[in-house]
């Protein structure tokens, strides 16, 4: 019989844990056993004392507990950890058969609840002078051989604890050239964690590498920018769009590195802006241009709100307009005022579309669910006079798979539309 420290849950709230959902809020709970540290490994039982689950505790988190399995057999070890993080490769190399960056951890989605990893592969640029060490008007040359890297961000105060078990067993499984360390926002005070960014083995370049998606050669830094330095879960939202951007004029709002938008040159779109508000992924995104002999794209730095209402001032037109602003709600009490942008990005796109024209309306707040935001669609398609067709509504690409327990998994919406 197992000796390890107990969580006992309230009546009544076993049935979401019996059916292998990993958080258990403090709310759900009714009592400790014993005397867990943070960060160590505890039984979950029901009222009765009937197993429920094993998994990792933190009285600092919202989340008291983290589960990790439904058997009772098996320790939260090394060994166990070892045998999801190959089944979360498995999908990506076996099954998917992707090539290329992708993601290769996705936190509860495989079983590894507060651990998220990218992989990227690609090259290190050649040494040269710029705004992205690199003078992006000669042709890139020297290239050299392809290499593998692995950017890992914890939200788990558990997991951060044994990131020295994973980096010993990324290596050994994927092999990758470095492993960097990243860190989220407003994680410390979630979880009680201090982390900093930096490398957790091998050697992680300090300045920007060249990956490829799409045909597209992209840099991305590793160390640097908004989460892990590219957002891969657009991959095939990017290409989607790109294909009705053919001919058209296309606005790409919080733009970034310019994924969207060159994608979008690049599949023949008549022209492209650009608009964010971070000078140093427009110095990306524009070196990005540069590296794909793209002419018809352009980059321009300001708060999108202000720009759109400019532009909308100025009467300029789009036949394409995308939306992939930055996470709105980051808890339930931000969801109203989370809804009141989105609905003033669309109230103005709307405006800014042609006839006959296409909106992507995307969300990576997990908070919005779709249904809301085809509401707001709806809603203002309406009060505008516009009839508004939704074409695909669509998520992320299927390296981030959505865990049929964890719905909360199904974080990002990309609804694309046609406004007569």
């Amino acid at each position: 019989m197992s000796q390890l420290p107990r969580v006992i849950l309230k009546a009544k709230r076993a049935r979401p844990f019996f059916g292998m959902h990993p958080w258990v809020y403090a709310g759900a709970i009714e009592a400790v056993e014993g005397t867990p540290a943070d960060g160590t490994v505890v039984d979950l039982v029901s009222t009765a004392g009937t197993f429920v689950a094993r998994g990792l505790y933190n009285s600092q988190s919202k989340i008291r507990v983290r589960l990790y399995s439904w058997d009772p057999a098996p320790a939260l070890d090394d060994a166990f950890f070892r045998t999801q993080l190959q089944r979360a490769i498995h999908l990506r190399r076996d099954v998917l058969r992707l090539t290329g960056s992708c993601r290769i951890v996705f936190s509860e989605a495989d079983g590894l609840s507060g651990m998220t990893i990218d992989e990227f592969d690609g090259w290190r640029a050649e040494p040269r002078k710029g705004p992205v060490d690199g003078d992006v008007t000669r042709p890139l040359t020297g290239l050299g051989s392809p290499e593998r890297w692995l950017v890992v961000q914890f939200t788990s105060l558990a997991m951060a604890q044994r990131r020295e078990m994973f980096a010993d067993l990324l290596t050994e499984l994927v092999q990758p050239a470095g492993i960097y360390l990243r860190t989220e926002r407003g994680i410390g005070q979630l979880e009680g964690l201090e982390l900093h960014d930096g490398p957790l083995g091998g050697n992680v370049p300090t300045e920007p590498i060249i990956i490829e998606e799409n045909g597209l050669r992209l840099y991305v830094h590793l160390s640097e920018g908004q989460k892990t330095g590219y957002y891969l879960d657009q991959r095939d939202n990017r290409q989607v769009v790109a294909r009705l951007a053919v001919g058209r004029r296309m606005l790409d709002a919080f733009c970034y590195s310019g994924g969207f938008g060159l994608h979008a040159a690049r599949a023949g779109a008549d022209s492209v802006l650009g608009i964010d508000a971070s000078e140093p992924a427009l110095e990306l995104a524009r070196a990005n241009a540069t590296l794909n002999s793209l002419t018809n794209i352009r980059f321009e730095k300001g708060d999108v709100f202000g720009q759109l209402d400019r532009l909308v001032a100025a009467n300029e037109r789009f036949g394409v307009v995308v939306l992939d602003p930055p996470k709105f709600a980051r808890s339930k009490a931000a969801i109203d005022e989370a809804l009141r942008g989105y609905r003033r990005l669309i109230v103005q796109s709307l405006k800014s579309l042609e006839p006959d024209g296409i909106l992507a309306m995307c969300c990576c707040s997990g908070l919005i669910e779709r249904q809301m935001l085809h509401d707001l669609l709806a809603q203002e398609a309406s009060q505008a006079r516009r009839p508004l067709q939704i074409l695909e509504s669509r998520g992320a690409a299927p390296d981030h798979p959505v865990s049929a327990m964890c719905p909360e998994t199904n974080y990002l919406k990309c609804v694309v539309c046609r406004v007569v």
